[in-house]
């Protein structure tokens, strides 16, 4: 025992390392610690309680994946302080709820059977089939024949809504222009004097919050025809065109999707669906439409899991769904685009 918890706080301290080590610059502030590194973003705190030797505050832990009630039930999580979240702090009373939505245990196609079932081996940690299993945090800890969060406690075991047990792949193409007058000129922010730049967001059915396009990579599916794809359904209302229809959008999409884009993120998501054995990750990536000609000759109409979807301007006034705001404001600063009206905001918020 004692040489296994040595290992796993060795682990995490390498990872604390790692993340330490790659920091990003933005305007007016010093090194900020880099959200898009493959290990982790920061934001998320991977094993947070161990790896930075935190007291348990609350900038320390997941938040969202800590919420009552779980999404789409009356289901009530175990609640879990700031200081126990990490799994190496020890909680000999820990005592979560078990919910597996009726949806997930109907056995649809995207969905794993219950881990009970004699007939499903598995293979945690590693591409199993077509079914992508390995986490973009690296590896993940089994236990009892589930997989851990590697985030820490969420107060609920089985899966929620989640179909996979450990981590569920998802893709969220970000797609933005920048904002223009009239005459096509670009519009400049009176105060921070940098350029507004304006992404396609939708409005979820599900919980009625704005979103960045997105959705579940299928097995065996690349991320660029997962990005391509939910961006079409969800903000192009491409599941409802004709053949010819969708031939047009399609010819447009290759044309966008074709250009130099910016991963913006790979990893955990601090989910509201999140379990303690089942979780989000998704890789954010932008396309940007410098000129706007290829957006303009696009109409935008809702679809799919979108019951809204429109051009929306990027500021740090924004209130997105999920970990999406982190992912648009890192858009801003890598496109050297508005953010925020206070210059020192951007160093206060990390």
């Amino acid at each position: 025992m004692a040489r296994r918890l040595l290992g796993k706080a060795l682990a995490a301290v390498s990872l604390s390392l790692a993340l330490a080590s790659v920091t990003i610059r933005s305007s007016g502030c010093g090194g900020i610690p880099a959200f898009r590194n493959s290990f982790s973003s920061s934001w998320f705190h991977l094993n947070t309680n161990v790896m930075s030797g935190s007291n348990g505050s609350k900038e320390n832990s997941h938040n969202k994946a800590r919420t009552s009630p779980y999404p789409g039930s009356k289901v009530e999580r175990s609640q879990v302080p700031n200081e126990k979240v990490g799994w190496l702090v020890e909680w000999q009373d820990y005592n979560p709820v078990e919910y597996t939505a009726v949806s997930v245990l109907a056995g649809p196609r995207w969905a794993d059977p219950q881990i009970s079932e004699s007939n499903f081996s598995p293979k945690f940690n590693e591409k199993d089939g077509h079914v992508e299993r390995k986490s973009k945090n690296g590896l993940y800890e089994i236990e009892n024949g589930r997989p851990r969060n590697p985030a820490g406690r969420t107060g609920l075991v089985g899966r929620g809504l989640l179909g996979r047990w450990g981590p569920n792949h998802a893709a969220d193409p970000i797609i933005t222009r920048w904002k223009r007058d009239s005459s096509g000129n670009k519009i400049m922010h009176p105060v921070s004097g940098k350029h507004i730049l304006q992404f396609v967001a939708i409005k979820r059915k599900d919980c009625g919050e704005w979103a960045i396009p997105g959705g579940m990579v299928d097995p065996g599916e690349k991320i660029s025809a997962t990005l391509k794809r939910e961006f079409g359904e969800e903000a192009l209302n491409s599941l409802e065109k004709t053949s010819a229809e969708k031939r047009e959008i399609e010819e447009k999409l290759h044309k966008l999707f074709s250009q130099d884009h910016l991963v913006i993120y790979e990893g955990y998501v601090d989910d509201p669906r999140n379990t303690d054995n089942a979780w989000m990750e998704t890789e954010a990536v932008n396309y940007h439409d410098e000129t706007g000609e290829i957006m303009d000759n696009l109409m935008l109409e809702a679809g799919d899991d979108a019951g809204k979807v429109k051009w929306v301007d990027i500021n740090d006034k924004l209130k997105l769904y999920a970990s999406h705001s982190q992912f648009i404001k890192l858009v801003a600063e890598k496109r050297d685009a508005h953010w925020s009206e206070d210059s020192e905001a951007d160093c206060r918020a990390l």
